[in-house]
């Protein structure tokens, strides 16, 4: 009884509260550049910020990681990719599915949908509301990098995520920008290599297996570079690879350079790299215990490796060289 005269007391309150819409444009919108939505995603990364203390650079990494793992997103306007789901954005036993719902009736069924605006609505769809509710969900958790993480945690209940978007979150703060689409062939100018799709080819090496890469053929020694920006999540020995070193980059992908003959000088563990960094040397190590070197010709074994939100796989990285290769 007494929650009946809850509901009906707030369903009052939402008739009296103002409902703002925005008005429909007569003209047709103009498409937006990229560098203008980067300017847009920014200002509510920067906002998000003021509201919460909580740097501008960890709402861009979870925007980043949500952009790459969704094929659509709530906003409307696909500035903000962030996409809470729906249960958790009106609260699991409310009645009603709808996108914008007004803010005390979200609150009524302990939803956490946020009114970034001022106008009174939780809208699933908006920009503003998305980063708001953002910002409350880590603001309730603290304000440490411990505190950081754990809402991360809580939000995916993935490790993977976790320390993807904490890595992503350190790339942006390193280079100040979201403007981080560059990209570098792993081999420099100037030295002789050759290559072909060999993504998917057969290997017997412990047990049948496809070969999860591209090999590049080159001479001992041959620097090999970072081709992306991100942060060294692997370096060290592994029987299959040899002397190899992992990054994942800020668009969820792990890229994966095997063989080598060893690595640059002070090239560590959750180092910031950007497309161009060399990061180790061309050789033919691996297919052994540790050490064991000479077994195939020297090259570098390239892999890339995707990661959706739920697995990881691997896809061949043959067209992603070729562009490269052809923009240095």
């Amino acid at each position: 009884m007494k929650f009946a005269v809850k509901i009906l007391a707030v369903m009052i309150a939402i008739v009296l509260l103002p409902h703002y819409t925005m008005a429909e444009s007569d003209t047709e919108e103009k498409e937006l550049t990229d560098e203008e939505k980067q300017e847009m995603r920014m200002a509510l990364y920067q906002k998000a910020e003021a509201i919460s203390q909580i740097p501008w650079y960890y709402y861009a990494a979870i925007d980043q990681y949500e952009r790459n793992i969704h094929d659509e997103y709530a906003s409307e306007s696909g500035i903000i990719s962030i996409t809470f789901p729906k249960n958790l954005w009106n609260g699991k036993t409310n009645p009603s599915e709808n996108d914008q719902q007004h803010k005390a009736f979200i609150d009524l069924f302990n939803g956490i949908g946020a009114d970034g605006n001022g106008d009174n609505i939780a809208d699933r769809t908006d920009d503003e509301d998305i980063i708001q509710t953002m910002a409350d969900w880590f603001s309730r958790r603290g304000h440490s990098k411990q505190d950081i993480k754990i809402a991360i945690w809580d939000f995916y209940n993935r490790e993977l995520s976790v320390q993807t978007i904490m890595n992503t979150a350190k790339v942006y703060k390193s280079f100040k920008t979201l403007n981080l689409e560059e990209h570098a062939f792993p081999l420099p100018k100037g030295y002789n290599y050759s290559y072909r799709n060999t993504w998917g080819d057969p290997r017997g090496f412990g047990g049948r297996r496809i070969h999860e890469g591209t090999d590049i053929f080159a001479n001992y020694g041959v620097p090999v570079r970072s081709t992306s920006y991100g942060v060294v999540e692997m370096k060290g020995w592994n029987r299959y690879g040899g002397w190899r070193i992992g990054i994942r980059d800020t668009h969820n992908i792990y890229h994966y350079y095997a063989h080598l003959n060893g690595y640059e000088d002070n090239i560590k563990v959750g180092q910031v790299v950007k497309p161009g960094d060399v990061i180790g040397y061309v050789g033919a190590s691996g297919y052994g215990p540790k050490g064991t070197s000479g077994k195939f010709p020297p090259h570098l074994h390239y892999g890339m490796y995707k990661d959706t939100g739920e697995t990881e796989h691997s896809f061949d990285p043959y067209p992603y060289l070729r562009r490269a290769e052809a923009n240095e």
